[in-house]
């Protein structure tokens, strides 16, 4: 297990991930860690006041290691372990406090956004419609396999003056492939094969592909053009990189975890799925969603 000392000149920051088991947080700080300790008695204080060994949620070992289990965002908060001991039996009895900081944090929310434009029927015709819907559902079985899911973001049809031509409708679609929990698709994955960067850039590369060859097929046609087909070189991609609400990424504030959404501190909050913690002086919770 991960162990993480104190120190005596400043709170330490211990990151910890939502619904998982914490590293164990030591009541003791690297030098003493290195030392012989006579009768130690630790005593830890959290957000909600003293906690006791038999607590469900978290349990203090026999050494004085802090552990959490399931650690939920409401854990988040300033932690504050009282360690006295002698260094050696014929001293007398030491004090130390040590400050340790604990934030729960989740993996970002990433996803790819896509935009194509299709040649159309006219704006008011039911044949864009059904055709729209035709694409969603081919393009979700094309990821479905990978844990993956397809959401349309937004569908408008427009008139389009073309260079040097007449007008002509034409669908801008824009969409999203984002990766469900791996164990939640229609094929359990628990190998390294499962993470969500891995099944997403699989995604792209299908998707991708399917686009290609709209181009190739409609190359070989001998007939005139269908109403509907896709406008080749419009398909454009951007990897988005989200946080969910009540959490933010700030390399500043926490070095050692960079790319982490961790949970927003008292004084700011996040209310939608942007990437950072806004400033909000109200703010006296840790993970606020509102401003108020």
């Amino acid at each position: 297990a991960v162990k993480i000392v104190g120190s005596p000149n400043f709170p330490v920051k211990v990151y910890v991930m939502l619904h998982q088991k914490s590293p164990h947080v030591l009541c003791v700080t690297q030098r003493l860690r290195n030392s012989e300790l006579i009768d130690p008695s630790f005593q830890w204080h959290g957000p909600r006041g003293k906690i006791i060994s038999e607590n469900s949620t978290a349990q203090i070992t026999s050494t004085g290691s802090l552990v959490f289990q399931n650690f939920e965002e409401s854990m988040s908060g300033v932690y504050t372990c009282f360690l006295e001991y002698k260094p050696t039996v014929e001293e007398i009895v030491k004090n130390i406090q040590l400050k340790y900081v604990i934030y729960a944090y989740r993996e970002p929310h990433y996803y790819y956004q896509f935009t194509a434009r299709y040649h159309a029927a006219p704006c008011n015709s039911i044949y864009n419609i059904s055709f729209e819907k035709k694409l969603l559902q081919i393009l979700s079985k094309l990821v479905l396999d990978l844990s993956c899911e397809i959401a349309l973001l937004k569908s408008e049809c427009h008139r389009v003056k073309m260079q040097r031509a007449g007008l002509q409708n034409e669908l801008f679609f824009t969409f999203s492939v984002s990766s469900l929990d791996a164990e939640k698709g229609p094929k359990p994955c628990l190998d390294h094969s499962c993470e969500a960067s891995k099944r997403l850039s699989k995604a792209k590369n299908l998707i991708e592909r399917f686009f290609n060859q709209q181009v190739e097929v409609l190359g070989r046609r001998a007939e005139p053009l269908p109403e509907i087909y896709y406008i080749e070189g419009t398909l454009q991609m951007v990897w988005i990189n989200r946080c969910f609400p009540g959490y933010g990424m700030n390399v500043l504030k926490h070095p050692r975890c960079p790319e982490c959404c961790v949970i927003c501190s008292p004084g700011s909050y996040n209310p939608r799925d942007g990437i950072h913690c806004l400033q909000c002086n109200n703010s006296l919770v840790y993970g606020a969603k509102a401003c108020i």
